[in-house]
């Protein structure tokens, strides 16, 4: 009795588990030509339906970012007092993030539709349509280690998909060239706007000295050295004003770098109501008057025009700096469809469902032989039925 429990426990441990390990191998193994067969012939409906799909070409193109170089007017704009923070004190980055970001743009999509009549090789109606096919079809990367932007395009046409990534390098240097993204190019746009200004009020207070007379009394009451300190510092006050309206735009006015421009823009204007209280200034000549004006304005012009060209100077050397590293070639072979990986997946999937279906239909006939679950399964039917 005690050899029939021992026996018994075994087979009421399985029972309570679950199914047996060999109760799931015998099945498979009476239908082992089925599931060599089955998955076989998926895999050969699979490839000829891969045949069958048209192919797809990648072409790849890398280009080398350009760089925010240390520029040579460093030392230059730290001799100007508070215009050196006027248009390079922002410091702005220009990350290869950003050249993917306009290479992603509308902008650039729009004209790469127009230019490859995209709209009727996709076969869509509307423009967003195109857009996002597009995108669908290019893919950007940038490099961790070397920071180069690679550029992929899918197309079915192998020309046209190396047409279209060697045309994204060619339209971000046509978008960068027309907008200020570098810190040499935000400077020049700067000083560009300064200058347009400066000329201007420079004009109109030489014509207005011009329009004053000479005499030897005002020329005694305004020396050369006097008035081109003053025009200097009149020319720092304004700076200053420039830049703490510029920092009052992204900065609270309780922060510790706008409290010390406020500072510095207070003594220098403690300096010129000095300046202008002497008696080395006074005179009250209306010549005087236009006099200091005029080298206040000409000496803001020779510091415009001398930040203006080395500006121009460091944004010709970026610009140079859009390096192609691999232009894109006509793919010789195709990217898409992988017809192996259709097939061994097919067969995978197709030797999965056929197990699953041996499985079940095998332990479907074992319950069918159980008395209880035969009654089961034939009210089952009865109800499904509708009797």
């Amino acid at each position: 009795m005690h050899a029939e429990m021992t026996q018994s426990a075994p087979r009421a441990e399985i029972l309570e588990d679950g199914v047996d390990l060999l109760d799931v191998a015998v099945p498979l193994a009476q239908n082992l030509k089925l599931l060599i067969l089955g998955p076989l012939a998926a895999g050969l409906v699979a490839l000829g339906i891969a045949f069958l799909l048209p192919k797809t070409y990648t072409a790849r193109t890398s280009l080398l970012p350009p760089q925010q170089q240390q520029n040579q007017v460093g030392a230059a704009l730290s001799q100007l007092g508070a215009l050196a923070g006027l248009a390079g004190g922002a410091g702005l980055k220009t990350p290869a993030d950003q050249y993917v970001a306009l290479m992603q743009s509308e902008t650039v999509a729009d004209r790469l539709i127009d230019r490859f009549k995209l709209m009727q090789v996709y076969d869509v109606d509307y423009r967003f349509q195109a857009r996002k096919e597009l995108a669908q079809n290019v893919r950007f990367a940038i490099g961790k280690k070397d920071g180069l932007i690679s550029i992929e395009a899918d197309d079915r046409s192998p020309q046209r998909a190396a047409d279209i990534a060697n045309a994204h390098v060619e339209e971000l240097r046509r978008l960068s060239s027309s907008l200020a993204l570098t810190e040499a190019q935000q400077r020049r746009v700067f000083f560009e706007e300064q200058l347009k200004q400066t000329r201007d009020r420079l004009t109109k207070a030489q014509m207005d000295l011009q329009g004053s007379g000479f005499s030897q009394g005002a020329l005694k009451a305004e020396p050369k050295a006097a008035a081109e300190g003053y025009a200097r510092l009149r020319a720092e006050v304004t700076a200053a004003e420039v830049k703490l309206q510029t920092m009052r735009r992204s900065l609270a006015d309780a922060s510790p770098e706008v409290q010390q421009q406020q500072s510095l823009l207070a003594a220098l204007r403690g300096q010129l109501a000095g300046l202008e209280r002497s008696g080395e200034l006074g005179g009250g000549s209306d010549y005087v008057g236009r006099y200091r004006e005029f080298k206040y304005q000409e000496t803001l012009f020779e510091l415009f025009s001398r930040q203006y060209e080395l500006a121009r100077l460091d944004e010709s050397r970026e610009g140079a700096l859009i390096q192609v590293v691999d232009v894109a070639t006509v793919p010789e072979w195709k990217s898409k469809p992988k017809r192996g990986l259709i097939a061994v997946a097919a067969v995978a999937l197709s030797f999965l469902l056929v197990a699953a279906f041996v499985v079940a239909r095998h332990f479907w006939h074992e319950s069918a032989r159980d008395p209880a679950t035969a009654d089961k399964l034939a009210r089952l039917r009865t109800a499904w039925r509708g009797d």
